[in-house]
């Protein structure tokens, strides 16, 4: 594959190996933050692929073994960490290698976090509310290093995880600053064998955590800038990787991009992620394109809040027509990417919208929403969707 992906190595938020082919440093970075018995965890769909083999190929000959926990649900639960945790302690693990999409990255770090814990902390009482990560040993949790094999949720230069309750239904952020990774591979061409709908939903993932970002009220210049750069990136790259899956350039700038949605979102997301959680929980939909269905809608609820704002992004990504042209453009790149319309064409029911009302209102997103949430409106944003 010839392509003109430059290798750099940035210290932004974490140290992140960027370029083509650095998959093949995985074993030194391994050992360098101390590691000599990694588990790699990865998810059931890419744990028979090519990419992984390779990678376990790169770990063995440097005699880090090969093991693999692959039990992981596309919206991974407390049980998938349990049977995680059992693995990692039989295999007497010292560090994990999250490998693959969102739900290896986040689930990998819950098994991080988890495994070493007083069997009392349950993993519920570390979500991402006021200090209550401070309940949690720091001095037990164990290394991660990241290597993200999709270009969407960014979790791999973040500090937290989405787990859903399997009993509830409801999907919690579990926070800790020591599940940073320590050091983070992006290599593009990991990226180039996703199939379609997966490099759809996962660049709208970006897209929404940049655009949530952007929008959201909240004072974070860094995040700004960041967040405006994402969108750019997006809008003009996502159509060319969705359509020539091995150009190399477009996938690296997504790469970016997730990332980059991923540092902005410290600003604050909003109504795109607190409507998509309650339905990724309950439906079990592919969480990006669950926010891109929605995406259009959101923007029409908080228009009044986010005109001006959204004028200024559309004429930096090269947009005409301010909020109108920014709309016209993510519903032109929804089509193009073969994204529903509705929320009905993913499953959701009517007689549901109540329960997932009172669940958008209830997730933390929501008080990041430019627009204030009220049961009211929530309700009639969920059935303009529909």
């Amino acid at each position: 594959m010839t392509h003109n992906v430059p290798s750099r190595n940035w210290s932004y938020p974490t140290a992140i190996k960027f370029g083509v082919g650095r998959i093949s440093e995985l074993a030194d970075h391994v050992k360098s933050v101390g590691l000599k018995a990694p588990l790699l965890v990865t998810d059931k769909a890419l744990a028979p692929l090519p990419i992984t083999a390779a990678a376990l190929d790169v770990l063995e000959k440097a005699g880090l073994g090969r093991a693999v926990f692959s039990e992981v649900d596309p919206n991974p639960n407390e049980m998938n960490m349990a049977a995680g945790i059992a693995v990692y302690k039989a295999g007497k693990h010292d560090g994990v290698i999250c490998f693959g999409g969102g739900s290896a990255l986040d689930l990998g770090k819950m098994i991080a976090l988890m495994a070493n814990q007083k069997p009392k902390l349950s993993v519920w009482d570390l979500e991402d509310i006021d200090d209550w990560y401070t309940r949690a040993d720091a001095s037990k949790i164990a290394p991660v290093v990241a290597v993200p094999t999709t270009a969407g949720t960014g979790s791999e230069v973040g500090r937290a995880g989405v787990l859903t309750n399997s009993a509830t239904h409801i999907k919690k952020i579990i926070f800790h600053p020591a599940l940073m990774p320590k050091v983070t591979i992006c290599d593009p061409a990991l990226t180039v064998g996703m199939p379609k709908f997966i490099t759809a939903g996962t660049g709208m993932d970006a897209l929404a955590h940049c655009l949530e970002a952007y929008c959201s009220p909240f004072y974070h210049p860094l995040s700004q800038g960041i967040a405006v750069e994402g969108m750019r990136l997006v809008f003009e790259n996502l159509p060319k990787a969705y359509k020539h899956p091995d150009d190399l350039e477009a996938r690296a700038h997504m790469m970016s991009a997730a990332a980059m949605g991923a540092v902005a979102f410290q600003k604050g997301l909003g109504a795109i992620h607190s409507l998509s959680h309650p339905i990724g929980a309950i439906y079990n939909t592919h969480h990006g394109t669950t926010n891109a269905v929605v995406m259009p809608m959101v923007l029409d609820f908080n228009r009044k809040a986010v005109k001006d704002k959204l004028a200024a992004a559309a004429a930096y990504c090269g947009i005409k027509g301010g909020f109108k042209g920014f709309r016209s453009r993510i519903m032109d790149l929804r089509a193009e990417l073969n994204i529903p319309e509705t929320l009905t064409k993913l499953g959701v029911k009517n007689p549901d919208l109540d329960m997932l009302t009172k669940m958008a209102l209830e997730d933390p997103t929501a008080g990041a929403n430019p627009v204030k949430m009220t049961k009211k409106n929530t309700r009639a944003l969920y059935e303009a969707c529909m």
